[in-house]
């Protein structure tokens, strides 16, 4: 691949423009004027990326099919976030749950380049211009003015071949975490930290049960409701500045500025057979405008926490039955 080829000025100037806009985005946030959790940096920017690329792809092929800008409009995309994980502007959490929705809008802006370039229009350049500084001129207006926060419920339930009490007594207190005791999961392969234990001062209402995680992760739940073998309900009391700083990117920082959890507890009932039925619910706060693509990031997230949760309750829970049976 040539340098100075119309391909190379496009990946090079789509993964420049990038850059820019995460700097500039970073340093007008001091002001109020922008920010990297937005609408206009999220969706708008990849959109720019994608048709920067599409634009001068054009200079070399006179025609390109649409599954051509699609995916062509990528190539920005992934060297853009590789060097902001090199450089650390990013980290793997961040670009993860960013990654699917840069290349969802940067192959809008591809496709949008190439309905600009069938429509022959004089002013190619001029439209580029317009399209690079689109995010720049909303971001103001939407970091002041629009505010699409929500609280939204995630619940998830497991069944136990064992009795109530055996399962309530693996609650409270949670003693250290084997690796192995927890399955694999989404959060684990994108850099979230595993939960390594959990203890509680007392029992009963306003007892603290504190959860220690990976990487010096430590936070604690208030307990508002206790009722034995039935449900513990409580409140996260989550202090970010106590989170180091390396164990969650700052944009998914729990408690912090966009995303947290305030609500969450166990409900125990029995089926049919005798079973226990562990349901898990957590209610989390989402101040980011991304409306249902953050919706989907939050269930996928806390349906992973979740399933790893009641997988080790009912592991745990069930191992003395197991035990006791293959001793008979």
């Amino acid at each position: 691949m040539q340098f100075n080829s119309p391909k190379s000025i496009g990946i090079l100037l789509g993964t420049l423009y990038g850059i820019f806009m995460r700097l500039f985005v970073e340093l007008f946030d001091t002001y109020n004027l922008s920010s990297l959790v937005s609408i206009s940096f999220m969706f708008l920017v990849p959109v720019a990326i994608g048709y920067i690329r599409i634009h001068f792809e054009f200079k070399s092929a006179k025609t390109l099919t649409k599954r051509q800008m699609v995916i062509i409009a990528w190539q920005p995309i992934f060297v853009f976030l590789l060097v902001s994980v090199i450089t650390l502007l990013e980290g793997s959490i961040c670009v993860a749950m960013a990654l699917p929705a840069f290349m969802i809008f940067a192959s809008i802006g591809g496709l949008l380049a190439g309905f600009i370039k069938n429509r022959k229009t004089k002013n190619a350049n001029r439209s580029l211009l317009s399209i690079a500084l689109l995010p720049v001129l909303l971001s103001p207006i939407e970091v002041n003015y629009l505010n699409l926060s929500k609280t939204y419920e995630v619940t998830n339930s497991i069944i136990i071949e064992a009795p109530i009490n055996r399962v309530w007594q693996q609650l409270a207190n949670v003693s250290m975490i084997e690796p192995q005791e927890l399955p694999f999961s989404l959060t684990q392969l994108i850099g979230v930290p595993k939960p390594l234990e959990a203890n509680m001062n007392a029992t009963g209402v306003g007892a603290t049960r504190t959860s220690k995680w990976q990487k010096g992760v430590i936070f604690k739940e208030v307990i508002t409701d206790w009722q034995p073998n039935k449900q513990m309900l409580y409140r996260f009391d989550i202090d970010p500045d106590a989170i180091p700083d390396d164990a969650l990117d700052k944009h998914v920082k729990l408690g912090g500025e966009y995303f947290s959890p305030l609500y969450g507890g166990y409900e125990l009932s029995e089926d049919k057979s005798g079973n226990t039925i562990l349901t898990l619910k957590t209610t989390v706060q989402d101040n980011t405008n991304f409306g249902v693509y953050s919706r989907i990031w939050g269930e996928v997230i806390f349906q992973d926490f979740h399933h790893s949760l009641l997988t080790l309750m009912k592991n745990r829970a069930e191992k003395p039955l197991v035990a006791v049976i293959s001793q008979n």
